[in-house]
């Protein structure tokens, strides 16, 4: 691969979701030149089964990587990362780092021992999850639940609509009426969604309650990846997407606000 100081990152994220790991990433590199990618026609991958899921993710990070060539791909989405992770590492010669449930700092920070979950319907069933808690929660409960509509919450608000109550009160019942759901006193937050939420789930959990995400680590992580290569953003950064260009627009001052200007369809 040619990679130049002009080579991007990729972020790449069924919506718009990994905009939480790239406002961390322009926090540690905010020299670099960065591809945001949205597959806003794919959107929701959570209730897509795992074979569409894998199949739609390699097939476009295979043409991202091949018309664009970036020096390392994010992919910025929970579910895609559970199930096509070490699918598309195979797949590509750039590095590729993935997105997966904090749950080894939060059974680190919980003091009750019992631990929250929020996740899209496909990641909360994966056995990569169940695999995280078997290694790193050893002796904590970890109670999941599926809230696919703080996705839609989400991008209302980065479109500057009016939030359903009901999301955020619905995703924050379905983990405090479980069995031992009122001890939880640590939440993951397993989509890169839900931290542009944090605001409203912490108003719903209360104080005491502790929200943690993975995007700080993601940042770092490719922060290492890149600490010797020279980055230089020779252009305006980009978002793309697969849907309409009509609906990006509408997240424009969300991208603005984070130094990308330039609005594009693939």
């Amino acid at each position: 691969m040619d990679l130049s100081a002009h080579s991007p990152i990729l972020l790449f994220d069924s919506g718009v979701g990994g905009l939480s790991v790239l406002r961390e990433l322009r926090r540690v590199l905010p020299g670099a030149p960065v591809i945001y990618a949205a597959d806003l026609a794919g959107l929701p991958y959570g209730t897509k089964s795992e074979a569409e899921v894998a199949a739609r993710v390699c097939g476009l990070l295979g043409r991202m990587a091949e018309r664009w060539q970036p020096r390392l791909i994010c992919i910025a989405c929970n579910t895609a990362s559970t199930i096509a992770l070490g699918m598309v590492r195979e797949v590509l010669e750039i590095p590729v780092v993935g997105t997966v449930p904090a749950i080894k700092p939060a059974a680190a920070l919980t003091r009750t021992g019992v631990i929250g979950l929020l996740g899209t319907e496909a990641t909360i069933r994966q056995a990569y999850v169940d695999n995280l808690e078997r290694e790193f929660a050893g002796g904590k409960i970890l109670l999941r639940h599926a809230a696919p509509e703080l996705v839609d919450a989400a991008e209302t608000k980065l479109r500057g609509a009016r939030i359903d109550d009901a999301a955020i009160s619905s995703a924050t019942n379905g983990l405090r009426e479980q069995a031992r759901g009122a001890e939880i006193d640590t939440v993951v937050l397993a989509c890169t969604h839900f931290p542009l939420l944090r605001d409203e789930l912490q108003a719903a959990f209360g104080p005491d309650t502790v929200l943690i995400d993975g995007a700080e680590g993601i940042a770092r992580r490719i922060a290492h990846l890149v600490e010797d290569q020279p980055l230089v953003r020779e252009q305006p950064d980009r978002a793309v997407t697969t849907g309409s260009l009509e609906s990006l627009k509408q997240l424009a001052p969300a991208f603005r606000d984070l130094g990308i200007e330039r609005l594009e369809r693939l």
